[in-house]
């Protein structure tokens, strides 16, 4: 495929043979391809062209202000998105029944297929746009902002709904056309008009589109835990898994300009989603045969995509291969020259795979860079540099970093932030050893389900290491490290012993610790996989939902028992 510049030296020259929707799936392409000053530049260049440039600039826009998070670059992004979604704006006839009547009344059919392909489009669009209004309201996390933000998915999805129905009625139709099947109710001819009027690749483009907004709500609300999910069914919001993944699929392989983005979005959900939340249970592979044939099909479409070589490392780093995984972090690291934030997302993996290997002062390197070049989660990553910086030896570095920790501390409603902040105090006044900035580290793999990419004989040290730690007010996190350690090696009974040691720690319950809950959780995912004991693992999965709040990341254990208990209810019925 053609570089970044070159491609925009062909649109340059023939923009008046290349329609809207191809000028705009080139434009993203070439943002994937590294280009994205080159990207932004052709999109801003053609905003005005049409609504679909205008989204292109619109999101391109967004894409900056979420790399970046700089409040002068989310304020232009919502302005931006604004812009594109009063440009789009039209009543809110269904689709079908306004075309129904252009062609009644007009003998011009190919005007009036023109005009509802451009009606789908700009509904589409003003859906998109306020999707991303609402990312954009989300990260300010405030109250009000949340609930101004729920509406406005709630509009979205009403639109998505609507416009995925007509255009599955207007392929269905064409279908028939095309069959030359006899079609006798007065619907039926309706439908058969309208799609007289719109060609099957139009129709095709357009349902990559719509499936591309459909398919992320379907998926992303499929895995919010029940709590969660009483709310946003108020809001009206449906979610099935198999219908997310399917419209994603199609999405990615449609000629739309999301198609791309439909691919990462399937790349992050078997790469990042599945194995961070263990929709899969104790299966820490699942998701990769999906990862890598998406990976293979796309490389030649996406050569020296820094995107691309990242999802590749997580792939390698999920199938233990670390060395392979860093290789490829490093490369894209280099490919993304003028991506600062695609840069940082690769030195935390970086970061994340020294760590895996107890390589710590590598580690340390990658996190301090991070904290000093991020403009966010500066608190979480001054923690992990400290961690690190400890764990390979240098206690007094490690103890002025601590100390930074408070001051980086910014956001009170960010609970890594405000769990970064609590370990750093506590190690910092006990004045940490070696040992336990090293079971730091560990504990740290663990909440971010990174212990099953490490190695038998790194599982080992790290278990003999944690042995080594005697401080009392450890003993519990100690205890369930351990049982997840020996989960990982194989060690099912050794396992059950720690889990059931750990959720006995009152002390932990005491001090709002996570500690307990995570036991029984995990206790009871290793007993639903035994026939005998499903029963009594469905229990502690229940026990872990119910009888514990307010301790660190309980929505997200929440989100991990929610996936254990849906793969069980056909077993245990409740």
């Amino acid at each position: 495929m053609a570089g970044p510049e070159q491609v925009h030296e062909q649109v340059d020259d023939s923009t008046d043979q290349i329609d809207d929707a191809e000028l705009a799936l080139q434009g993203i392409n070439m943002l994937l391809n590294n280009g994205f000053r080159e990207s932004d530049e052709l999109f801003k260049k053609y905003r005005n062209h049409s609504p679909l440039m205008s989204f292109g600039a619109s999101f391109v826009s967004f894409l900056n202000a979420m790399m970046t998070f700089e409040e002068e670059k989310m304020q232009m992004a919502s302005e931006d998105l604004k812009t594109t979604e009063k440009l789009c704006e039209s009543d809110e006839a269904g689709v079908i029944e306004t075309i129904k009547n252009k062609i009644k009344k007009s003998v011009d059919t190919q005007k009036a297929a023109l005009s509802m392909i451009d009606r789908l489009q700009r509904q589409i669009i003003v859906a998109d746009c306020q999707v991303y209004l609402a990312v954009l309201a989300f990260v300010k996390q405030e109250l009000s902002a949340y609930i101004k933000g729920g509406w406005i998915l709630r509009k979205a999805w009403k639109i998505y709904n609507k416009c995925y129905s007509d255009i599955n009625v207007l392929q269905e139709a064409c279908q028939k056309k095309n069959s030359q099947e006899s079609l006798t109710s007065d619907r039926a001819n309706d439908n058969a008009m309208a799609a007289n009027c719109v060609s099957v690749e139009s129709l095709n483009r357009l349902k990559g589109s719509v499936s591309f907004g459909y398919g992320l709500f379907h998926l992303c609300i499929s895995m919010v835990p029940p709590n969660l999910l009483k709310i946003i069914n108020l809001l009206g919001f449906p979610g099935d898994r198999l219908q997310g993944l399917a419209s994603l699929m199609y999405a990615s392989e449609s000629k739309d300009m999301k198609a791309p983005l439909a691919t990462l979005a399937l790349l992050w959900y078997h790469t990042v989603v599945r194995p961070f939340f263990a929709l899969d249970g104790t299966d820490t592979q699942a998701g990769l045969t999906e990862a890598k044939e998406i990976l293979e099909k796309k490389e030649a479409v996406y050569p020296d995509s820094s995107l691309f070589m990242f999802f590749k490392g997580r792939v390698q780093r999920l199938e233990c291969q670390i060395n392979s995984a860093l290789t490829s972090f490093h490369n894209a690291l280099e490919l993304a020259t003028d991506q600062r934030e695609i840069q940082h997302v690769c030195l935390y993996e970086i970061g994340w795979c020294s760590m895996i290997e107890l390589n710590f002062k590598d580690a340390y390197e990658s996190f301090e860079r991070l904290k000093n070049e991020s403009r966010w989660s500066q608190c979480y990553y001054a923690y992990l540099t400290a961690v690190c910086q400890g764990a390979a030896g240098d206690l007094e570095g490690a103890t002025l970093v601590f100390k930074e920790v408070q001051k980086l501390f910014k956001r009170k409603n960010n609970q890594i932030e405000q769990f970064s902040l609590k370990k750093a105090e506590k190690l910092r006044k006990q004045s940490p050893t070696k040992e336990l900035c090293i079971l730091a580290a560990i504990e740290v793999l663990y909440l971010w389900k990174a212990l099953p990419n490490c190695s038998s004989s790194k599982l080992q040290h790290m278990s003999q290491v944690l042995q080594e730690v005697t401080d009392p007010s450890y003993a519990g996190l100690k205890h369930l490290l351990l049982g997840a350690i020996h989960k990982c090696l194989g060690n099912f009974e050794d396992a059950i012993q720690f889990f059931q040691l750990a959720a006995r720690d009152e002390l932990g319950r005491q001090n709002n610790y996570y500690i307990q809950p995570y036991s029984c959780y995990e206790l009871g995912c290793i007993l639903v996989e035994n026939p005998e004991t499903t029963g009594r693992g469905r229990t502690l999965l229940l026990q872990a939902k119910e009888e514990f709040a307010g301790y660190d990341f309980e929505n997200r254990l929440h989100v991990r028992i929610h996936a254990a208990l849906a793969s069980i209810k056909e077993v245990v019925p409740k």
